[in-house]
């Protein structure tokens, strides 16, 4: 893990299925995963080439009787977990998990936001100095994307909690406006508001691949299913929304031809 205040810096899927996640990601993304040896729980770790990137771990059962479904979780690195959690309910957030020490790892907690979308905030304990995957590279989650009620009020939040900027803002038509952010100059992802089908608001993060046509049928014969796309957004890159077996969301980013 890496440590850049407001940037993201690490992805995480809650699963019910360890196994079948880990066999479907590895096939459709090209990841490699290795067991975390961890001495009481099963955490895999995600590879895109030598460069960690994420994580897999299992659904708890007392989240299931909550309600709680598999779901992809990013985690904002900050500087301080405990300030920022607090600043994050001054703001009108909820904490769903209080400041936490993971032994060797860092610090971490699990909020949400005034919409009730979920994000975690983090804090190494030993922050990396292996430069970030560069843009675009196979494996590496190219995109952030919230779909909010209300995204002028969700930016208003994350703005002062992280220091997001406003980057440009996109007509999407009925649809409305895309508003792009970004941390220390960078765009790193886009917010709107939801569809009404959509029952409440969430994140989605946009996992690069080649090509996404050739992604696309790996999705397929894998298990996963396709949402929505391949559609083209503004750039030239193509975008695919899916459901892995287990049900959580994920999206993958890419060229075609």
């Amino acid at each position: 893990m890496t440590d850049s205040q407001g940037r993201f810096v690490w992805y995480e899927l809650m699963t019910t299925d360890l196994a079948a996640a880990q066999a479907f990601y590895t096939k459709v993304v090209g990841w490699t995963a290795q067991d975390a040896g961890m001495p009481d729980m099963t955490y895999i770790l995600l590879n895109a080439g030598q460069t960690q990137v994420g994580g897999l771990m299992t659904l708890p059962e007392t989240a299931r009787a909550a309600g709680a479904r598999p779901a992809w979780m990013g985690y904002v690195a900050v500087d301080d977990v405990d300030a920022s959690t607090a600043k994050a309910k001054q703001l009108g957030g909820a904490v769903h998990v209080p400041p936490t020490d993971i032994p060797n790892i860092g610090r971490f907690s699990m909020i949400a936001d005034p919409q009730q979308a979920a994000i975690n905030l983090f804090k190494s304990a030993a922050p990396s100095q292996d430069p970030p995957l560069a843009p675009g590279t196979p494996g590496r989650i190219g995109w952030h994307e919230l779909l909010a009620t209300d995204w002028r009020t969700a930016f208003d939040f994350y703005g002062a909690l992280f220091g997001w900027q406003k980057g440009d803002v996109i007509d999407i038509g009925d649809m409305g406006s895309y508003q792009l952010f970004a941390a220390g100059g960078e765009v790193i992802g886009g917010m709107f508001n939801r569809p009404p089908v959509m029952p409440m608001p969430y994140w989605v993060y946009y996992i690069n691949v080649g090509d996404i046509d050739a992604a696309s049928e790996r999705v397929k014969s894998a298990g996963g299913q396709i949402l929505n796309g391949p559609m083209e957004v503004p750039g030239g890159d193509w975008i695919i929304q899916g459901a892995d077996p287990q049900g959580a969301m994920f999206a993958l980013v890419g060229k075609r031809g």
